[in-house]
């Protein structure tokens, strides 16, 4: 148990922000902190930190609270493990008695698979540097890849004897359980007994976000034709390798601060990387590039640049990883290193700053290269010719953003002699074909309603439409609570209903929006506050609000305009209240407040324009008025196409 005082102490410590920050790359946003969500898949930053109120809460799939419930949710922690984790991040001492074989018997199955495997990382170590056989044969192997101490202590590399059942016994002796053994895979179980599937091998521990050991890679010293090269821990409660990336605990907090990941192959390329200077990298350990391992990085940075060795044939096949790269809405850069080398020995043959420039001076955009790649085959030959144009544009389709999609069109155009007119109806016909698809799974029709919103940019703010403001007040005060769409990640979860209110406060906070009407923004403020707390407000806490202006404003817009005449309700009629349509106004809503506002600012960015002709503003002024005014008008006329209309003029 840990104490009532050392429990307050570490949840007073505890800053949100800076734990979330740990997994979450954070932007701030007003008053808070914007990212995507860790707990599900979105484009759009929905989850907000507030670090006045010591809260998180994602506007998507609901999950919201403090700095422990996020330690409890994001690394699958009981609440004694939570503090414990969050003791040790703040340096806090927490007394506790060292677990017995017993009591790790008593721990959930997860838990016990993580003790597990923390022991056994321990024991490899200790065989690497104390065992005769280990120093001899591990620790000379590492050597001789150029390693020094500090790095092989970093990385925690250990070695695993070349005895059948050395680390199992020596496991079972200290009391762990054959079972949670053999599920991390430590131990193979069979007909035959027991024995090590890492035995005779170096050992590379694979950790998970917060630091745990939950796998690990093992490669074969000897020269065994039936053994493979590396062998990895198997699938289980703790290790999934489709959602891990080797390194990236040691890399998150320098992908973060440089805005920048290199994505390499191997555990050897990550740790030469490290030790030359490199540390915003890390290895899909020479798996195909899957989809939740780019989600892994865009949690951290949208720029990713991919390091491939100097071999043509290997690159042709990993082709496919930039596709998912960019279909997830990343930033892609290639460097491709010169042949016969690879990032182990390209790093360790130069310093960091030589390894740096080299990397600034060489590295291409995904058209670039991949123009130049393959069409080294194509010749003169028009057939190849016209195959490549539509590898690049199949390429070009998945990307999300259509302004950064323009842009490779352009490039695309110049770099291949072809027109652009060509490259956007080749690219509408893919994706639409692509939508068509996507549209035939949609999990509910409730679903589609979403069409997307287009952002407000960042630099549109003290605009202020109090016709639109008294709108979504209005909304919120008579239907916060109503179900607006049922949100479901993928067929396996339980579907979530989404409020109203939850929908409206979402798309201000994405924004970074906020209400210029003081009387407005109260409102709002508390309905936000209710949310975070998953609580629903109803219009009678505002009917009788301690602010008198507050209560007047909700005894306004609560009161019902208008009625259903008693001929149509005698007739029958199947008359469509405004609640019936919900799904279509509000959204419509929240489209027209974000027009009004574009509106307005695109206005006042006119007037500082005509400032111009009497030479009020210098050209840097000039420029970037001129950037933002063709941003807004961008916005503008997307909404217009989409829709073609709008609520409020």
């Amino acid at each position: 148990m840990i104490d009532y005082n050392t429990i307050q102490r570490i949840i007073d410590t505890a800053e949100v922000t800076e734990v979330i920050q740990d997994f979450v790359n954070l932007k701030k946003r007003g008053v808070n902190f914007l990212g995507l969500c860790p707990f599900h898949n979105e484009k759009t930053p929905s989850f907000t930190v507030s670090p006045a109120k010591g809260i998180y809460k994602c506007f998507g799939c609901g999950k919201g609270g403090n700095s422990v419930n996020f330690i409890m949710e994001h690394e699958h922690l009981g609440y004694p493990e939570a503090l414990k984790y969050l003791a040790k991040k703040y340096n806090i001492e927490v007394v506790e008695k060292e677990l017995t074989a017993e009591e790790i018997q008593q721990q959930n199955e997860r838990d016990s698979l993580l003790v597990v495997t923390k022991y056994a990382n321990t024991y490899f170590q200790e065989k690497l540097h104390k065992n005769n056989d280990g120093r001899a044969i591990g620790l000379s192997y590492f050597k001789e890849r150029g390693f020094r101490d500090d790095i092989i202590e970093k990385f925690e590399l250990g070695y695993s004897l070349d005895v059948r059942d050395a680390f199992t016994i020596a496991a079972k002796e200290q009391g762990y359980k054959i079972e949670f053994l053999e599920t991390t895979g430590l131990t193979i179980v069979n007909d035959n007994g027991n024995f090590d599937r890492f035995r005779g091998r170096v050992i590379f521990p694979i950790h998970g976000l917060s630091g745990n050991v939950i796998g690990f890679g093992g490669r074969i010293l000897k020269t065994d034709a039936k053994a493979a090269k590396y062998l990895n821990s198997p699938e289980s409660d703790i290790y999934h390798k489709s959602r891990i990336l080797y390194g990236m605990y040691y890399a998150k907090k320098s992908i973060t601060q440089l805005d920048k990941c290199f994505l390499v192959e191997g555990y050897t390329d990550v740790i030469s990387m490290h030790q030359s200077g490199i540390e915003n990298v890390v290895a899909s350990s020479g798996t195909s590039l899957t989809v939740d391992q780019i989600r892994l990085i865009k949690r951290f940075t949208p720029n990713v640049t991919i390091i491939y060795d100097g071999d043509a044939a290997g690159i042709k096949a990993s082709l496919r990883g930039i596709d998912l790269v960019l279909e997830q809405g990343l930033n892609v850069k290639v460097l491709l290193l010169p042949e016969g080398e690879d990032p182990d020995s390209f790093s360790k043959s130069r310093s960091s700053t030589e390894l740096t420039e080299y990397i600034e001076k060489n590295e291409e955009d995904f058209i670039t290269f991949k123009t130049r790649l393959l069409s080294k085959d194509t010749k003169n030959d028009p057939v190849k010719k016209a195959n490549l144009i539509t590898d690049i544009v199949r390429s070009i389709s998945v990307i999300p953003e259509t302004i950064i999609r323009t842009v490779y069109i352009k490039e695309c155009s110049n770099i291949l002699d072809i027109d652009e007119k060509i490259l956007y109806g080749e690219i509408n016909k893919i994706r639409r074909k692509n939508f068509d698809k996507e549209y035939k799974k949609t999990i509910s029709p409730e679903d589609n309603f979403k069409s997307a919103i287009p952002s407000v940019p960042s630099f549109v703010d003290d605009v202020y439409s109090e016709a639109q403001e008294k709108e979504l007040i209005r909304l919120l005060l008579h239907y916060s609570d109503k179900t607006l769409y049922t949100y479901q990640e993928d067929k396996y979860d339980e579907p979530r209903n989404v409020s109203v209110a939850e929908y409206v406060i979402s798309e201000m906070l994405n924004d970074d929006l906020e209400f210029k009407n003081l009387i407005y923004k109260q409102i709002f403020l508390e309905y936000l506050e209710a949310v975070n707390k998953s609580d629903s407000l109803e219009s009678k806490h505002f009917i009788y609000h301690s602010e008198p202006q507050i209560s007047k404003l909700a005894a306004d817009l609560l009161s019902t305009s208008y009625t259903l005449s008693k001929i149509f309700k005698k007739g029958g009629a199947n008359i469509e209240t405004e609640e019936m349509k919900l799904k279509q106004i509000v959204p419509e809503t929240i489209i027209a407040y974000k027009r009004k506002i574009l509106e307005i600012a695109q206005s006042k960015a006119k007037e500082k324009l005509r400032e111009v002709e009497n030479e009020k503003l210098s050209l840097e002024e000039t420029n970037k008025l001129q950037k933002e005014f063709m941003q807004i008008s961008t916005v503008i006329n997307s909404i217009s196409k989409d829709r073609g209309w709008v609520v409020f003029k």
